[in-house]
């Protein structure tokens, strides 16, 4: 097994963070339990400086307020691989920021590596072969197996090493700048806070439903929750995505309606029939003037020519992608095309101030996006 340091302590963490931070990097990495529980947390923090290797335990430490300042610390670069969730997960548990960041994952895009996960970048590049079991492991467990000890490390034990290759890739092809405002946004990114918001609108589909079928949904969705979180296990475990969908669709009135239709399994009716009945006739009980809504932006008027002006610009990216051999929807997403085709700016002083568009896409793109927007006026 590699060897580390483990910090379980309050103690602990603040003397190792002290000694963490006397170096300009440091490897990160987190798992969380969200496939066994009804509240995701972080589980474990991985760190690596470039001469040892730590694992944290947030499960037995109570006062954090030593790692945030290494976290937030500018002059120190922390390395992490597809850090969005990992950042998130941070600012929701902890109150931590990431600053000055490295993105191995987003390193790669910009580098047109298809073959990207981790797992894949560790085999190439150091011949090492990652669990994928360990990907869907409750990390609250304790005590943690030698196995799980030795996946956890193994994603920050070389994550230093990679980053100085991708970084040397970046700077000979001319994009490190790109990747480094691209770094920055990712870091800028915070958790979602959305206890208050009716749970419709993070289900997939809703905003097709009208809104009878809206609140017969949002019943189901705070009965699931309620028994979720009763259970303390993920929502999915308790029923699916397209269970609810059809049993929002076809809302079941009664028991023997609810076997009828065949949308939950036996074991499911003795579960939670009466409760998924319960829900329904609760949905379809809400008054004509009670009933929800899913919010809709004003569609702004089109004009006729930006369809043609989408067109030409996706064309341009597209062209730009086989160049490059970025991926099309990192190269520029399609919103970030729709804005531009409708605002049509005349110079790249004003392209770089719409919203969405980054720097390097107007210093690889810009002259040529006015001159397709000119030939469309």
């Amino acid at each position: 097994m590699i060897e580390h340091t483990l910090i379980n302590s309050d103690e602990d963490l603040k003397q190792q963070c002290e000694y963490i931070e006397t170096h300009s990097r440091i490897a990160m990495d987190i798992e969380a339990d969200s496939m066994h529980h009804f509240k995701e947390q972080v589980c474990l923090i991985q760190m690596a400086d470039p001469e040892k290797n730590y694992l944290i335990d947030p499960l037995t430490i109570q006062d954090f307020s030593a790692l945030k300042p290494l976290c937030e610390n500018p002059a120190i670069t922390k390395v992490f691989h597809g850090a969005d969730f990992d950042i998130r997960s941070l600012d929701r548990d902890f109150n931590i920021r990431i600053n000055n960041l490295f993105d191995t994952e987003i390193a790669c895009r910009f580098l047109g590596i298809q073959r990207r996960s981790l797992a894949a970048l560790l085999k190439k590049h150091f011949n090492l072969c990652l669990d994928k079991r360990f990907q869907r492991t409750d990390w609250s467990r304790r005590p943690l197996s030698d196995e799980m000890i030795a996946y956890s490390i193994n994603d920050v034990a070389h994550l230093l090493e990679l980053a100085d290759i991708l970084k040397k890739k970046l700077a000979d092809s001319g994009r490190l700048s790109w990747a480094v405002e691209e770094f920055e946004l990712q870091s800028e990114v915070r958790y979602d806070k959305t206890e208050d918001m009716p749970l419709f609108l993070k289900f997939k589909g809703a905003g097709k439903m009208g809104r009878e079928n809206l609140a017969v949904l949002e019943s189901l969705l705070q009965m699931r929750a309620a028994i979720a979180e009763k259970k303390n296990l993920p929502l999915f475990k308790i029923m699916g995505t397209e269970t609810i969908s059809q049993l929002t669709l076809k809302h079941p009135k009664t028991m023997q309606q609810l076997k009828d239709s065949r949308i939950l399994s036996p074991k499911q009716i003795n579960m939670y029939g009466e409760l998924c009945v319960e829900a329904i006739v609760k949905g379809m009980a809400v008054p004509q003037n009670q009933l929800p809504s899913y919010p809709r932006k004003k569609s702004p008027e089109i004009k006729p020519e930006i369809p043609e002006r989408i067109k030409a610009l996706k064309h341009l990216r597209n062209e730009a992608s086989q160049r490059t051999g970025i991926e099309p929807g990192f190269l520029m997403n399609n919103a970030t095309i729709t804005a531009i085709a409708t605002v049509s700016p005349s110079t790249e002083e004003e392209l770089k101030n719409i919203n969405g568009t980054r720097n390097w896409q107007v210093n690889l793109l810009g002259k040529n996006i006015i001159s397709v927007l000119n030939i469309c006026s």
